[in-house]
């Protein structure tokens, strides 16, 4: 299972509708917690390089990956996934992603975003030991949005006092 910040979830779909008609790209910094899956503490937007068809295709310049995951480690952190948009297509992974997939145990998340609105999110864990046996699993997201409606609350009584 993969746990997401409301905020977090609200803004790499955001970054999908903010880059359309072209595929926006991301990365997913936070640990996998044994038995409960990747938990997700930050996003952190990425470019995306491709200049050949942006508009289903993305890349991650290597240097840029490489400072992200300085970043990561500096906040104690690890990189546990990537997250891209499929403009006008649905959010299921394509042969594409599957071969230019080769973080395992990392989760994948996919927005389709259908004319300029996110529409749909779905994750999916790359499983397996190698190369030759990699392997999507849908991947449920569960939305902790607890601190999220705490947030609220505590900002709506500081405005009754």
């Amino acid at each position: 299972m993969l746990r997401i910040h409301y905020d977090d979830y609200e803004s790499l779909r955001t970054h999908g509708e903010e880059t359309y008609p072209n595929e926006c790209c991301g990365v997913l910094l936070g640990k996998n917690i044994a038995g409960e899956g990747n938990h997700v503490r930050q996003i952190v937007r990425a470019g995306n390089t491709r200049t050949d068809s942006a508009h289903n295709r993305y890349h991650i310049a290597p240097q840029e990956l490489v400072k992200i995951q300085r970043q990561a480690r500096g906040l104690g952190l690890d990189i546990v996934g990537f997250y891209h948009s499929h403009p006008d297509h649905p959010a299921q992974w394509s042969k594409t992603d599957f071969a230019e997939a080769h973080w395992l145990g990392c989760s994948y998340i996919i927005t389709s975003v259908d004319q300029g609105k996110a529409v749909l999110t779905n994750s999916f864990l790359l499983t397996g030991t190698g190369e030759d046996d990699k392997n999507f699993e849908d991947e449920p997201i569960q939305i902790d949005i607890a601190t999220h409606v705490a947030e609220a609350e505590a900002h709506n009584q500081k405005g009754q006092e």
